[in-house]
């Protein structure tokens, strides 16, 4: 007994593929302008960062410029065991986190009290506060690095003379280490902080001013009005800003741990980060294969970062959480 096809069931089935192709070309051809708008950035994210996904397969290679990235010697794990079995793996490692989370928790809470004070005031002052703010994120780390210098010099700078005008001992501070966690952490704020007020102050200011009106017609203070309108509005603002600074908390800003430290083994204990380790072990060694396997490990371990805290904020609030 043979098969014989049901062509009758089988034609509706064409049809609709057909209406999906012919609906898909309709769409692209309506917004084919906003597209074209778009493509210079999609290219630009295909070329820089999907393109180089290529050169992942060196962490797994004894890369060797003669023989190229495909013709290197396959070494397995041994570029990882090179990192894991070290003795700093979990120093940097711990300091990554620790200081990052730092950063993420200050910043954002700094951020937010600066946005909901910047809200209170007339467009005016809004301006010069704002750039005021604002200034620090265009300067290089280089520059600041000069300015923390001129601050923290161990003869001439101007916090060992303020220390002994009190009565104070001076500090050799590029020799302390236990001072440069809360000296990286001010630096970062300073820096950084007004990026993200404006972030937060830009959330603000979509917010339907109408409930505020009728919450100060029922007599709501102004700390009721940010408690209870304010915060809940921005909390998937918040939320998202969070969410992706933790898919970068082992990604480390190298200019400042390198720059602003000047990179001093006494402060390793407690600024040494895996961004910095690695530029020094490339330095050294010139070992490709376990830079781009450690950079492997920051991108996998920043992936599931994003994967757990959206996981954990979808069961407190679904519409709060990015997929």
């Amino acid at each position: 007994m043979s098969f014989q096809p049901n062509i009758h069931n089988s034609q509706p089935l064409a049809n609709m593929n057909v209406k999906k192709k012919n609906t898909f070309w309709r769409e692209f051809l309506r917004h084919k302008g906003l597209l074209a708008l778009a493509a210079p950035g999609l290219l630009f994210v295909l070329i820089f960062n999907y393109v180089p996904m290529l050169g992942l397969v060196l962490a797994f290679k004894d890369f060797n410029f003669r023989k190229g990235i495909w013709g290197s010697d396959w070494v397995g794990l041994d570029n990882f065991k090179f990192f894991f079995t070290s003795d700093a793996a979990l120093q940097v490692t711990r300091n990554t986190i620790v200081l990052n989370f730092i950063f993420i928790l200050l910043t954002n809470v700094v951020a937010i009290a600066f946005a909901l004070m910047l809200f209170e005031l007339s467009r005016r002052a809004v301006k010069l506060y704002q750039t005021t703010l604002f200034f620090p994120y265009f300067l290089s780390w280089v520059v600041v690095s000069y300015v923390t210098y001129a601050l923290l010099n161990p003869q001439m700078g101007v916090i060992n003379h303020l220390l002994q005008q009190f009565g104070f001992d001076e500090i050799n501070w590029y020799m302390e280490a236990k001072y440069w966690p809360f000296i990286l952490s001010l630096a970062y704020l300073w820096k950084n902080v007004g990026y993200s007020t404006l972030i937060f102050y830009t959330g603000l200011m979509s917010i339907d001013k109408s409930l505020y009106e009728a919450a100060s017609i029922d007599g709501a203070s102004k700390w009721q009005q940010v408690r209870s309108i304010s915060i809940p509005l921005l909390s998937p603002l918040i939320t998202l800003i969070t969410l992706l600074q933790v898919g970068k908390i082992f990604y480390s800003d190298f200019g400042m741990f390198y720059f602003l430290t000047a990179d001093s083994g006494a402060l390793y204990a407690t600024t040494d980060v895996i961004d910095t380790y690695v530029y020094r072990a490339l330095r050294v060694s010139g070992d490709t294969g376990m830079a781009t396997a450690i950079g492997l490990y920051q991108s996998l371990v920043g992936f599931v970062l994003v994967v757990t805290v959206n996981f954990i904020v979808r069961k407190f609030n679904k519409e709060n959480a990015i997929f």
